[in-house]
């Protein structure tokens, strides 16, 4: 197997698990042409997708998906109308979760409805800025249902980088 030809299987690879994980036609949105493809050093497995000294994504080795950084979150919402993984808040809790606080229930304006438990989201403001990313706690539809609980609990927020 050339290199090329493992480069292109791997490019091929990570935009279609992009397409299935947040809507059809993020993965080559999220991933150009010119990433950076690291491995892991012990089982061979794509681990990180960089884009000029960046980290995009981490690959789950536990379940084959994508953990989000915010500059790849921000990818997402910059060019993706489709993405399946957005929740909206309202913007007077938009420093605490900047700041990587969790989202409440009763805080969320809007969520996707394709949204489920443990899925990765995004969280943003009702500007369409990115806060946040984290794993849903609750589906799409409860997050806008109930008034009570967590709805993500948030891995990053976008200030904490700072």
């Amino acid at each position: 197997m050339s290199g090329v030809t493992g480069l292109e299987d791997a490019s091929r690879r990570i935009r279609g698990v992009a397409d299935y994980q947040f809507g059809k036609g993020i993965g080559a949105r999220l991933f150009p042409e010119n990433v950076e493809i690291i491995r892991s050093k012990r089982t061979g497995r794509i681990r990180y997708v960089y884009l000029d000294g960046n980290r995009l994504a981490t690959l789950r080795p536990t379940d084959g998906l994508f953990s989000l950084s915010i500059a790849g979150a921000k990818r997402i919402v910059e060019n993706a109308s489709s993405a399946k993984c957005l929740v909206t808040v309202m913007d007077d809790v938009s420093k605490f979760i900047a700041e990587g606080g969790d989202v409440f229930a009763k805080h969320v304006v809007k969520a996707d409805g394709d949204i489920r438990p443990k899925n990765e989201v995004i969280v943003v403001d009702e500007k369409g800025e990115v806060l946040a990313v984290g794993r849903a706690v609750l589906s799409g539809e409860e997050m806008i249902v109930f008034t009570r609980g967590v709805a993500v609990k948030v891995r990053r927020g976008c200030v904490e980088e700072s």
